[in-house]
């Protein structure tokens, strides 16, 4: 495991890892907190192999199942079990691709199983996986499985495992509504909360342009030919996503979009793209950001400002990983100011305004000013929970796991 780690680049513990692998190597269930880039990943894929190696060795059996809510994040996922599994096979299964190399890879009996909800309930439902032999299971932002819709399927799954098992729930937020999940499936865990919940990464400088619609796309074609680095930008909807990347093909940049109705082959193609540099602007939707793992992104511009406080931490957390530093952007319309108002409440101090003259707006303009809402949209937006999804939506997104 150690050459495995120092191959990965790991040399020192970050403080996630430090304070959750001892709890977890002795057989403790662990709840782990941190935010993004800090390494929650290794914290609990030492050890799962560690403890799946050490039951071989005895003679015994063991499986670890690792849930994650996309298919980016459980393809990521998936990735390191096989660089840090000290030659334990591992398999991924997910949705959007065909299902006859899923059920060979199954038939192999690996060792680590990383998943989607939806996709694994298909297979539970179709007979080509029992789960038996888990005795660990690792639930991988498992607020953003419950907000995408995913409780039937959890439900369905906690179902068909042993009880006798190890369970680790890890995120970057913690959110209230988690501990019914926690008290119903962990038992006596430790936890662990390394820095406050939903708070973006130090290193990431924030900023904000007071513009209207209108101006938005200009604007960004501006700062990405002012910007010599890879950008990721988010947008609201899957149409303005491919509206934007004909944009800005258009002025001349490689560019590729990332979102649900793209196929689970273009959307790994779109990642691996934007990954080695064949796409220096990647264009994607919310239900990609906390699968994407590009090291050094230079900077994350949002188009359209997310609607949960949550949303633009994770957004934001795609760049200044690990120990580099990154550059957060963000559009706010008129109609948007609702949601900046609740960004900034969320981090205690107003962000930095940028000028932009094309738009007219004044950078000493408080965002308060700007279209009057309701007290109880406002408080909506204020909300760092995802409850803007209707029910409707969230069945569709678990069906896209």
């Amino acid at each position: 495991m150690q050459a495995a780690l120092e191959a990965a680049g790991y040399r020192t513990p970050t403080p996630i890892q430090a304070q959750t692998i001892g709890a977890a190597l002795a057989g403790r269930d662990v709840v782990g907190a941190a935010q993004t880039g800090t390494g929650k990943t290794a914290a609990f894929l030492v050890p799962v192999v560690e403890r799946l190696r050490a039951a071989y060795a005895a003679g015994e059996t063991g499986m670890a199942l690792v849930l994650a809510p996309t298919r980016e994040l459980a393809e990521q996922t998936h990735g390191w079990a096989l660089r840090l599994g000290c030659g334990l096979r591992a398999a991924v299964v997910v949705g959007g691709v065909a299902y006859g190399p899923q059920i060979r890879a199954l038939r192999g009996r690996p060792s680590v199983l990383v998943a989607t909800p939806g996709r694994l309930v298909d297979h539970l439902e179709r007979g080509t996986l029992a789960l038996r032999d888990v005795n660990i299971l690792v639930l991988d932002e498992a607020d953003r499985m419950l907000d995408m819709g995913f409780k039937p399927q959890l439900d369905r799954i906690m179902r068909a495992l042993p009880t006798s098992r190890q369970t680790f729930l890890f995120s970057a937020t913690l959110p209230p509504d988690l501990g019914a999940l926690a008290r119903m499936h962990l038992r006596n865990p430790v936890s662990v909360d390394v820095g406050r919940a939903a708070t973006p990464p130090s290193r990431a400088t924030q900023d904000v342009y007071l513009v209207g619609g209108e101006h938005k796309t200009p604007l960004l074609l501006s700062l990405i030919e002012q910007n010599a680095g890879n950008v990721l930008v988010f947008a609201r909807t899957k149409h303005r996503t491919d509206r934007l990347t004909r944009s800005v093909r258009s002025a001349g940049h490689a560019a590729q979009r990332l979102h649900s109705n793209r196929s689970q082959a273009q959307r790994r193609e779109a990642l691996d793209g934007f990954r080695s540099g064949r796409y220096r602007i990647l264009i994607a939707t919310d239900i990609a950001a906390r699968g994407i793992d590009v090291a050094g992104i230079h900077r994350v511009i949002n188009f359209d400002l997310p609607q949960t406080v949550e949303d633009y931490v994770h957004r934001v957390g795609r760049t200044a990983r690990a120990d580099a530093s990154g550059h957060a952007t963000s559009f706010a319309a008129p109609e948007e100011h609702a949601q900046l108002r609740a960004i900034e409440r969320h981090l205690g101090r107003p962000l930095p305004r940028q000028p932009h003259r094309a738009a007219g707006s004044d950078p000493s303009q408080p965002a308060a000013r700007g279209k009057e809402v309701h007290h109880g949209q406002e408080r909506r937006f204020a909300s760092v929970r995802s409850r803007t999804l209707g029910d409707g939506a969230r069945q569709r997104r678990a069906r896209e796991g």
